[in-house]
Protein backbone atom coordinates (compact mmCIF):
# COMPACT_ATOMS: atom_id res chain seq x y z
CA UNK A 1 0.00 0.00 0.00
CA UNK A 2 1.49 3.43 -1.01
CA UNK A 3 1.51 6.58 0.92
CA UNK A 4 -1.20 8.37 -1.15
CA UNK A 5 -3.39 4.98 -0.87
CA UNK A 6 -3.18 5.37 3.45
CA UNK A 7 -4.02 8.99 3.19
CA UNK A 8 -7.28 8.01 0.67
CA UNK A 9 -8.19 5.15 3.10
CA UNK A 10 -7.70 7.64 6.38
CA UNK A 11 -9.87 10.72 4.70
CA UNK A 12 -12.81 8.53 3.60
CA UNK A 13 -12.95 6.87 7.17
CA UNK A 14 -13.17 10.51 8.65
CA UNK A 15 -15.49 11.40 5.98
CA UNK A 16 -17.63 8.03 7.19
CA UNK A 17 -17.29 9.44 10.41
CA UNK A 18 -18.15 13.18 10.49
CA UNK A 19 -21.20 12.17 8.28
CA UNK A 20 -22.34 9.55 10.99
CA UNK A 21 -21.75 12.13 13.66
CA UNK A 22 -23.77 15.29 11.21
CA UNK A 23 -26.71 12.33 11.20
CA UNK A 24 -26.91 11.56 15.01
CA UNK A 25 -26.35 15.26 15.83
CA UNK A 26 -29.15 16.44 13.31
CA UNK A 27 -31.45 13.26 14.47
CA UNK A 28 -31.17 14.86 18.07
CA UNK A 29 -31.69 18.25 17.35
CA UNK A 30 -34.95 16.77 15.73
CA UNK A 31 -36.46 14.90 18.67
CA UNK A 32 -35.24 17.71 21.47
CA UNK A 33 -36.49 20.52 19.02
CA UNK A 34 -39.32 19.73 16.72
CA UNK A 35 -40.46 16.97 18.25
CA UNK A 36 -41.55 18.87 21.77
CA UNK A 37 -44.85 17.72 23.53
CA UNK A 38 -48.01 19.76 22.76
CA UNK A 39 -48.03 21.55 25.36
CA UNK A 40 -44.24 23.02 25.47
CA UNK A 41 -45.08 24.02 21.51
CA UNK A 42 -48.44 25.66 23.26
CA UNK A 43 -46.51 27.77 25.56
CA UNK A 44 -44.22 29.39 22.18
CA UNK A 45 -44.98 33.13 21.55
CA UNK A 46 -46.79 33.50 18.71
CA UNK A 47 -47.11 37.18 16.70
CA UNK A 48 -50.41 37.55 15.09
CA UNK A 49 -51.82 40.45 13.10
CA UNK A 50 -55.13 40.33 11.87
CA UNK A 51 -56.55 43.13 10.17
CA UNK A 52 -60.48 43.27 10.69
CA UNK A 53 -61.56 46.45 9.14
CA UNK A 54 -65.13 45.96 8.30
CA UNK A 55 -66.24 49.57 8.70
CA UNK A 56 -68.31 48.30 12.01
CA UNK A 57 -69.68 52.51 12.33
CA UNK A 58 -72.58 51.76 9.71
CA UNK A 59 -73.41 48.06 10.50
CA UNK A 60 -73.43 48.72 14.23
CA UNK A 61 -76.47 51.08 12.70
CA UNK A 62 -78.31 47.85 11.30
CA UNK A 63 -77.23 45.83 14.15
CA UNK A 64 -80.62 46.33 15.44
CA UNK A 65 -82.34 45.70 12.97
CA UNK A 66 -81.12 42.41 12.40
CA UNK A 67 -80.79 41.17 16.19
CA UNK A 68 -84.80 42.19 16.14
CA UNK A 69 -85.76 40.13 12.69
CA UNK A 70 -83.81 37.19 14.57
CA UNK A 71 -85.22 37.29 17.65
CA UNK A 72 -88.75 37.59 15.96
CA UNK A 73 -87.68 34.50 13.83
CA UNK A 74 -87.32 32.33 17.15
CA UNK A 75 -90.23 33.48 18.61
CA UNK A 76 -91.95 30.20 17.69
CA UNK A 77 -89.70 27.96 19.15
CA UNK A 78 -88.73 29.20 23.18
CA UNK A 79 -89.50 32.55 23.61
CA UNK A 80 -88.05 31.98 27.09
CA UNK A 81 -85.08 30.86 25.97
CA UNK A 82 -84.52 33.48 23.10
CA UNK A 83 -85.16 36.14 25.40
CA UNK A 84 -82.36 34.37 27.60
CA UNK A 85 -80.15 34.84 24.66
CA UNK A 86 -80.97 38.16 23.68
CA UNK A 87 -80.51 39.66 26.90
CA UNK A 88 -76.89 38.07 27.19
CA UNK A 89 -74.05 40.74 26.64
CA UNK A 90 -71.55 39.91 23.52
CA UNK A 91 -68.70 39.12 25.94
CA UNK A 92 -70.86 36.05 26.71
CA UNK A 93 -72.08 35.11 23.69
CA UNK A 94 -68.22 34.68 22.92
CA UNK A 95 -67.45 32.83 26.03
CA UNK A 96 -70.25 30.62 25.03
CA UNK A 97 -69.43 29.77 21.76
CA UNK A 98 -65.66 29.70 22.62
CA UNK A 99 -66.38 27.54 25.79
CA UNK A 100 -68.78 25.38 23.34
CA UNK A 101 -66.54 25.27 20.37
CA UNK A 102 -63.11 23.42 23.10
CA UNK A 103 -65.49 20.60 23.67
CA UNK A 104 -65.75 18.93 20.48
CA UNK A 105 -68.86 17.96 21.25
CA UNK A 106 -70.73 18.74 17.55
CA UNK A 107 -73.90 17.92 19.25
CA UNK A 108 -73.45 20.87 21.77
CA UNK A 109 -71.62 23.31 19.12
CA UNK A 110 -74.60 23.07 17.07
CA UNK A 111 -77.36 23.36 19.98
CA UNK A 112 -75.41 26.51 21.59
CA UNK A 113 -74.85 28.28 17.47
CA UNK A 114 -78.46 27.68 16.91
CA UNK A 115 -79.59 29.18 20.36
CA UNK A 116 -76.63 32.69 19.68
CA UNK A 117 -78.64 33.33 15.74
CA UNK A 118 -75.35 32.63 13.78
CA UNK A 119 -76.18 29.33 12.51
CA UNK A 120 -79.85 27.97 11.40
CA UNK A 121 -81.83 25.14 12.48
CA UNK A 122 -80.19 23.15 9.59
CA UNK A 123 -76.69 23.87 10.75
CA UNK A 124 -76.12 26.44 7.40
CA UNK A 125 -74.52 30.15 8.54
CA UNK A 126 -77.65 32.62 9.75
CA UNK A 127 -77.76 36.43 8.18
CA UNK A 128 -75.30 36.91 11.16
CA UNK A 129 -72.08 34.12 11.27
CA UNK A 130 -69.87 36.28 9.39
CA UNK A 131 -70.15 39.09 11.59
CA UNK A 132 -70.32 37.44 14.67
CA UNK A 133 -67.07 35.74 13.30
CA UNK A 134 -65.16 38.49 12.79
CA UNK A 135 -66.16 40.33 16.13
CA UNK A 136 -64.69 36.87 17.66
CA UNK A 137 -61.77 37.49 16.35
CA UNK A 138 -61.32 41.13 17.73
CA UNK A 139 -62.92 39.19 21.11
CA UNK A 140 -60.05 36.58 20.92
CA UNK A 141 -57.28 39.15 20.84
CA UNK A 142 -58.97 40.78 23.70
CA UNK A 143 -60.02 37.67 26.08
CA UNK A 144 -56.52 36.23 26.22
CA UNK A 145 -56.65 36.07 29.71
CA UNK A 146 -60.22 34.34 29.62
CA UNK A 147 -59.11 31.85 26.84
CA UNK A 148 -56.01 30.68 29.39
CA UNK A 149 -58.44 29.81 32.04
CA UNK A 150 -60.75 27.72 29.60
CA UNK A 151 -57.64 25.05 28.68
CA UNK A 152 -60.05 21.73 28.14
CA UNK A 153 -62.70 20.44 27.06
CA UNK A 154 -63.82 19.58 30.63
CA UNK A 155 -63.68 23.12 31.48
CA UNK A 156 -65.69 24.14 28.65
CA UNK A 157 -68.12 21.92 28.87
CA UNK A 158 -68.84 23.31 32.51
CA UNK A 159 -69.08 26.89 31.22
CA UNK A 160 -71.59 25.18 28.94
CA UNK A 161 -73.47 24.17 31.34
CA UNK A 162 -73.52 26.42 33.53
CA UNK A 163 -74.28 29.34 31.57
CA UNK A 164 -76.49 28.11 28.74
CA UNK A 165 -79.72 29.00 28.41
CA UNK A 166 -81.67 25.68 27.53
Amino acid sequence: MTKNQKIALGCGGAGCLGLIVLAIAGAAVYFLVYRQPAVQRASRNYNLNINLNDNSANENENAPNVNASSNSSNSNSNSSSSTSVASMSDDDKHKLFYAASITGDTELINRVNVKLGIVNEDFTPGEQYQQFMANHYRWIIQSTAWIRSMDSPEKGRAYVNEHFPE
